[in-house]
């Protein structure tokens, strides 16, 4: 096998398509195919129809604290990929959840760089466990969404190292495949030219063999992000490096053994990632792994008189109230959002089917499920032999105006579509084209209904024939994804009437460019002010309420950061009448991220969620039905005010630096240091289970504490350790599980990477007597032990 050339080492440094790297068989080096995979194989779908498996949200692993469950939602994704022939994942993304605001916090395992750094170890030992490699990102102080292409994070050197490097540091030393370059500035650098980040510590300081890629179009030149250290530009075909390379060592700003270095990199990425694969886990056992897991992280956070467990023979009616009891968000709006299969079933399915035999169960949303954009329930305009009974009959055309034979057509039983270039081939996307979409809609009662459409280009929408609605505008190419990403729509209203069937008609079209998107929808007559009454009068009715509320999956977007952590309006004002109305109410939070809770003491029992994944309802019903335990604790912090929170902000100052001023102080470590506790610390909460924790004692490299369940069922207790000075830090942790009685003597291992600290221009151990806290929250006194090192 020969040696590669010097211009097919250039080749290798960037992708050879969208998804591929490129190969050079005569060399040994085998191209491989990437997908993104926070929660789960994406971006490489075609589109919904092509369903893969919908794991628990990093946040939600996150709660469950637990390096046992880490590690097998690592191993379902790494599964999936092998059955999808995709050898590397994007993930997972160890980014940190500075400010609750941020639009993809559901992506991050935790604010605390330990249990972000120990859970996502463990995720990628899973994933790669079979065979497929795992692409950590973004590497680095991309926390948050506003202006991420441009914004330039401002961060001091400690805090730096001993918090947003440390998950990082943690992945390489798990043996990650690769690692990912964020689309931000760091210090004044583009994170992809980053050479302090990039080469002095990735590559040197910690050693890592394998190659740093790109963000998909996160390049900006070709000799400094080539020396700087970034060894594979993405997607493909090469825009910066690659083939111009060749000139930069022909004119000597590059030297040939850096590009050598890189091509060695890519190859040894590729070489390991393409290799020996596990077979794929059975489907039925997949689905149980992601029901245990989506249970492990719901957090109790209140619990009063007991009202859960609520034993399905213990009451006569159940009021199963709010929106996302039926239309529940499994998942944030990323790129990499998840397919999941169209009979995965809802909670208030779920709880019918755990409850119904025992007791009547009624539902009612209370508020619009859909408040930004409803479904479109429509049947197709045409039979295209496909067995599709519902969604648009679409048919693409190389022209602007839908005239002449379509390129293709095919059904499509979603309101929100997105095509890729290079994914999708119906049309011709990078092309000026166009679209027709048709759907035939009967309304099930009289009155005005209120029609959605939206797009990256001009779109209108015709009833019966009848224009009533003209959406978008001309695009330039490069403002197509600006528009994808805030996914506004336009509507008006349309009286119809009860049972009368009309043809729905969008025309689209666009110009040229790497990805399209349409979007519509149908909102039917009921007004707010019926909803919220027949919620209330439900559960007046009902001898207990659960009451499910939280998002709709475009509340956490890519690109797009939120404006406060509160939940919608009207559902504030759902929760206050429902629990008005029957103080036997347990609110079910179905969010992403750290929200305001001032309102959870208004009901009996308070358990957050998080996004949980596909296994959401028959997790949710066996936790409020004491099948399973809820075992999760937060990994966020929960604030008692806005204000309280360090590293709050995420908009940029007018010069785009956005200032990291709370240096290492984020989160639960800022909140103690200011005197703001939080409402509800990291690492609180609790399951039905009762422990006593006693005789704690500290070793050289761990802490024990004998840990005794004292109550009559089983359940699980997270240990936690922290340091409190020079600021509180969690330096290890341990999760036990007990049988009713049990009692045992647990190991909390500490973690080295936490007891230092960054000075001047290197680390500084943390010397002498060392005292620590054993406690159930960053905030609870615990036990004291002393460690002398």
């Amino acid at each position: 096998m020969r040696e590669p050339s010097f211009e097919e080492r250039c080749a290798l440094t960037a992708g050879a398509a969208m998804w591929q790297s490129v190969a050079v068989p005569e060399a040994g080096i085998p191209a491989f195919t990437m997908a993104d995979g926070p929660m789960g194989v994406a971006s490489g779908n075609v589109d919904e129809r092509d369903v893969s498996l919908l794991t628990p949200c990093p946040t939600a692993i996150g709660a469950s604290w637990d390096r046992d469950t880490a590690r097998r939602m690592g191993q379902v994704v790494g599964s999936d990929a092998v059955a999808r022939g995709v050898d590397a994942l994007l993930a997972p993304n160890l980014n940190l959840a500075r400010s609750p605001l941020a639009g993809r916090a559901f992506e991050y395992f935790s604010e605390d760089p330990l249990l972000a750094g120990v859970l996502g170890a463990r995720w990628i030992e899973g994933l790669q466990s079979t065979g497929t490699g795992s692409v950590a990102k973004h590497l680095v102080c991309n926390d948050s969404e506003t202006a991420r292409d441009t914004v330039d994070a401002q961060v001091d050197e400690r805090t730096l190292r001993e918090v947003y490097l440390l998950p990082f540091e943690m992945a390489a030393a798990a043996g990650c495949a690769g690692m990912l370059a964020a689309y931000n500035k760091l210090n004044g650098a583009w994170c992809s030219e980053q050479a302090h980040v990039l080469t002095d510590i990735v590559k040197g300081e910690w050693r890592f063999p394998y190659l740093i890629m790109s963000d998909w179009f996160g390049t900006h030149s070709t000799e400094g992000t080539i020396a700087a250290g970034l060894d594979l530009e993405m997607p493909g075909p090469a825009r910066f490096m690659g083939p111009k390379i060749a000139a930069a060592v022909t004119a000597g700003a590059v030297s040939a053994e850096r590009v050598a270095d890189a091509a060695a990199r890519v190859a040894a990425t590729a070489r390991r990632v393409t290799g020996a694969k596990s077979n794929p886990l059975p489907a039925e056992v997949a689905a149980l792994m992601l029901e245990e897991a989506a249970a492990e992280g719901f957090v109790l956070l209140r619990n009063q008189g007991g009202m859960l467990p609520l034993a399905p023979d213990s009451v006569r009616r159940i009021a199963v109230i709010g929106p996302n009891a039926a239309a529940p968000c499994y998942q944030g709006g990323t790129f990499a959002k998840i397919a999941v299969a169209p009979d995965t079933p809802t909670p208030i399915e779920a709880i019918r089917a755990r409850y119904g035999d025992a007791c009547e169960i009624v539902y009612e949303p209370g508020v619009d499920p859909q408040p930004r954009l409803p479904a479109m329930p429509v049947q197709p305009a045409r039979d295209l032999g496909d067995g599709c009974t519902t969604g648009m009959t679409l048919d693409y055309f190389a022209t602007t105006d839908c005239s002449g034979t379509p390129l293709s057509s095919e059904t499509r039983a979603t309101n929100s579509l997105v095509w890729f270039v290079g994914v999708h081939t119906q049309g011709r996307f990078d092309a000026p084209g166009s679209i027709r979409a048709r759907g035939r809609f009967t309304p099930a009662t009289d009155g005005v209904h209120r029609f959605y459409l939206g797009g990256t280009g001009v779109a209108r929408m015709l009833v019966d024939g009848r224009e009533v609605l003209r959406a978008g505008r001309e695009l330039a190419a490069g403002d197509v994804m600006g528009v994808l990403k805030a996914g506004d729509a336009d509507s008006v209203e349309v009286a119809l009437a009860a049972g009368r069937e009309v043809l729905v008609t969008v025309e689209f079209h666009y110009v040229g460019a790497r990805v399209q998107g349409l979007w519509y929808g149908i909102r039917t007559p009921d007004s707010p002010e019926a909803m919220l009454a027949r919620a209330v009068e439900a559960a007046r009715a009902a001898d207990a309420v659960f009451l499910v509320i939280g998002e709709t999956s475009d509340s956490s977007v890519e690109s797009k950061d939120r404006p406060d952590t509160r939940l919608a309006p009207e559902q504030l004002r759902l929760i206050e009448a429902v629990c008005a109305a029957n103080p036997r109410t347990a609110a079910i939070v179905n969010v992403g991220h750290a929200f305001d809770a001032e309102w959870g003491e208004r009901a009996a029992a308070l358990l957050v969620a998080w996004y949980p994944g596909q296994g959401f309802a028959p997790a949710l019903a066996s936790v409020l039905a004491g099948d399973r335990e809820p075992g999760g604790r937060m990994p966020v912090s929960i604030a008692r005010a806005e204000a309280d929170y360090c590293g709050y902000g995420t908009v940029p100052q007018a010069d785009g630096r956005l200032v990291y001023g709370e240096g290492t102080k984020l989160g639960y470590r800022g909140l103690i240091a200011n005197g703001t506790p939080a409402r509800y610390p990291l690492g609180s909460g609790f399951g039905y289970a009762r422990f006593a924790w006693s005789d704690a004692a500290a070793g050289d490299d761990a802490v024990t504490v004998t840990v005794t369940n004292v109550s009559d069922r089983p359940g699980a207790e997270v240990v936690q350790v922290y340091r409190d000075a020079p600021e509180c830090a969690l330096v290890g942790f341990a999760k036990v599980r007990l049988a009713p009685g049990e009692q045992r003597v647990v190991r909390v291992p500490l973690e080295p990477r936490a007891l230092r600290i960054w000075q001047g221009a290197g680390w500084q151990e943390i010397r002498g007597a060392v005292s620590l806290r054993v406690a159930a929250s960053a905030e609870a006194s615990g036990l004291e032990v002393t460690v002398t090192r």
